[in-house]
C-alpha cells in the first residue's frame, strides 16, 4: 500500500499539535520536525504525540537522535547535514527507521548506500516553503525511484490531484506538510490523501 507521511509545523495548525495528531488515522508516518523548539520542549511535547498517535503510525522524530531514544520513538529522519546514517543506525540500536531527505540521485544513492530505510525527495513541485527555488520535477523523482533500492517518498507541493502522477514515477508514497498541517479539517484533508493514494497505487482499467 501507497505511504502517505506528514511533517509536522505547529506554526501552520490552528489546532494544538496533539491534538491534530490525533485526528491523523490512516496515515502511516508522522515526522516531528519543530527545530525551532528546544529540547526539553520538543521533549515535552514528543511524549505528548506519541501517546494520541494513531497505533498503526510509524513516530519519526527529525534529526535528533536523542530525543528518539529518550520518546522511545519508531526512528528519526535525517537531513545532509545530519548525523551519518551508520551513526544513527548505532545509536538507535536494531528495528528502528532511518530516512534521509534528499534533493538529487548523487545523494539518494549515497544515502541508500550507508543503510538508509527510506528517502524523502524533493521538493517535485512548486511549493510556498521552497519559494523562488525550482522543482525537481517527476523526472527527476523517477530517476532516484528507479536507481535506489529502497522505497522513495514524493515531497514538495503534493497535492491529491499530484498523487497519482508521483506514484506513476515510481514513489512508494508522498508526503506532506500544509495539506494537513494548515487544513480545517485535518481528518477530511487525510481521507482525501488516502483514497487519491488508493486510487493511484489501483488505476481503474
Amino acid at each position: 500500500m501507497a505511504w502517505l507521511y506528514v511533517i509536522s509545523n505547529q506554526r501552520l495548525t490552528r489546532y494544538p499539535l496533539e491534538v491534530l495528531a490525533s485526528q491523523l488515522e490512516g496515515i502511516d508516518f508522522f515526522q516531528l520536525r519543530e527545530k525551532e523548539l528546544p529540547a526539553n520542549e520538543l521533549y515535552r511535547l514528543a511524549c505528548k504525540l506519541k501517546k494520541v498517535l494513531p497505533a498503526t503510525t510509524k513516530f519519526l522524530i527529525n534529526d535528533r537522535v536523542d530525543i528518539a531514544l529518550a520518546v522511545q520513538a519508531d526512528g528519526v529522519h535525517l537531513g545532509q547535514t545530519s548525523f551519518p546514517v551508520d551513526v544513527a543506525r548505532r545509536l538507535l540500536g536494531p528495528g528502528k527507521i532511518i530516512g534521509v531527505s534528499v534533493h538529487d540521485l548523487t545523494e539518494a544513492q549515497r544515502a541508500a548506500l550507508a543503510g538508509a530505510d527510506y528517502l524523502l525527495f524533493g521538493h517535485v513541485f512548486p511549493t510556498e516553503s521552497k519559494k523562488g527555488l525550482p522543482p525537481r520535477g517527476l523526472t527527476n523523482l523517477e530517476e532516484v525511484a528507479r536507481k535506489v533500492g529502497i522505497p522513495v517518498i514524493a515531497l514538495g507541493g503534493i497535492t491529491p490531484d499530484r498523487v497519482r502522477p508521483c506514484l506513476e514515477a515510481g514513489a512508494s508514497g508522498v508526503a506532506v506538510m500544509s495539506a494537513i498541517m494548515a487544513a480545517e479539517y485535518p481528518r477530511e484533508a487525510v481521507l482525501k490523501f488516502r483514497q487519491a493514494l488508493n486510487q493511484g497505487e489501483f488505476p481503474s482499467s
